[in-house]
């Protein structure tokens, strides 16, 4: 059975009998009545009583263990007068197509698992009794468990009493399991029960312990993917940088071309600013002002310009020559659609001529 204590069989009470406990370890099995005492490393099956719990055997859904107790609730609904909602339902294993199912009242369960907890106690697994019984390959076996007999068939377990065992066998002998064999099957039940009452809300809740290791691989992805996000940030900052130094390089041998030849670049747009104002004079230059105050002569007959000054302010002054008194008054009118304030002096007639000097300044 392996060093120091194995498992620990708690045979719960029924009627008359108290609770009764076998603790097997590398040397056999120890007895007692009551709740078990402490030990380490103790392996606690609870045993229900057999007259406590009904068995089957019945083919049913292997897709899923929620299917194969749906069908199993609904055979014992058909087999039991109680009605479904107070039972609770188990299903298990054996490696044959017959698979075992345990019914067992609701409040049975609830009943036992509450004493339990009280005594502080609370098992890795509830077996009912013919359970931990081998599977006989024919015919029936008996034994004696906490003082109560059970006897156990190919698709049957039950308690051990005259009457009902005359009826389920047919008055066939069941053969008794000796110590050793008895030993050895409730190893291999303690090892792997092929069928355990704590399923569905029944169940036993498991302590979550933390993964470290798994904390430390999530830690280092987190920092992984920091690490990433940041050197893809750096790479698009100094692509970006990168970019932006081009094209100041290339605004800078642009400037290069309309600056005058040698002169060190230290803001290309102001610099280029400044070299436009020389070039075309303040404000808006003579150029677009001369070529308004022209087009504005052109389109008024009878008009000519007879002098331009154009004055560091950015105005523009013009002396007008016309035939009639009223066409200086027509292209000031003309000058002044085009954009401009245009303020006249007073014009005189001489010769047949009237002349005058007209200011033109931006808005």
């Amino acid at each position: 059975m392996g060093r120091g204590v194995t498992a620990t069989l708690l045979f719960l009470p029924h009627r008359d009998a108290p609770y009764r406990w076998w603790r097997m370890d590398a040397q056999g099995i120890a007895e007692g009545e009551g709740f078990p005492p402490p030990a380490e490393d103790d392996r606690l099956i609870a045993v229900p009583p057999a007259d406590a719990v009904t068995l089957h055997w019945a083919v049913l859904p292997t897709r899923s263990p929620a299917q194969a107790t749906a069908a199993a609730r609904i055979l014992a609904g058909e087999a039991s007068a109680v009605p479904a909602a107070e039972l609770h339902v188990a299903v298990g294993e054996e490696g044959t197509e017959e698979r075992p199912i345990a019914v067992v009242g609701a409040a049975a369960m609830r009943t036992w698992l509450a004493e339990l907890a009280l005594a502080g106690l609370d098992p890795q697994a509830m077996v009912p009794a013919p359970m931990l019984l081998p599977r006989p390959d024919e015919g029936y076996t008996r034994a004696e468990l906490a003082g109560g007999g059970v006897v156990r068939g190919r698709t049957s377990g039950f308690a051990d009493e005259a009457r009902l065992t005359e009826l389920v066998t047919g008055g066939e002998d069941a053969r008794v399991i000796g110590r050793d064999e008895l030993t050895q099957a409730l190893a291999a039940a303690i090892a792997a029960p092929a069928l355990d009452l704590r399923q569905g809300p029944f169940a036993r809740r498991r302590r979550r312990e933390l993964d470290w290791a798994l904390i430390r691989r999530l830690a280092w992805l987190a920092l992984t993917i920091l690490l990433v996000t940041l050197a893809i940030f750096v790479v698009r900052l100094a692509k970006y940088s990168f970019a932006a130094d081009a094209l100041e390089a290339r605004a800078a041998a642009l400037a290069r071309t309309g600056l005058p030849r040698g002169e060190t670049i230290v803001d290309a747009d102001r610099q280029l600013a400044e070299r436009l104002g020389a070039v075309r004079g303040p404000g808006l230059g003579f150029t677009g002002m001369a070529a308004a105050v022209f087009a504005a002569v052109r389109a008024t007959p009878g008009t000519e310009v007879t002098g331009l000054d154009f004055q560091p302010t950015g105005n523009l002054k013009i002396s007008v020559a016309a035939a009639r008194e009223s066409l200086p008054t027509d292209l000031k009118r003309a000058i002044e659609r085009a954009g401009f304030v245009v303020d006249a002096s007073t014009f005189t007639s001489a010769n047949g001529r009237v002349t005058g000097d007209m200011t033109v300044r931006a808005p």
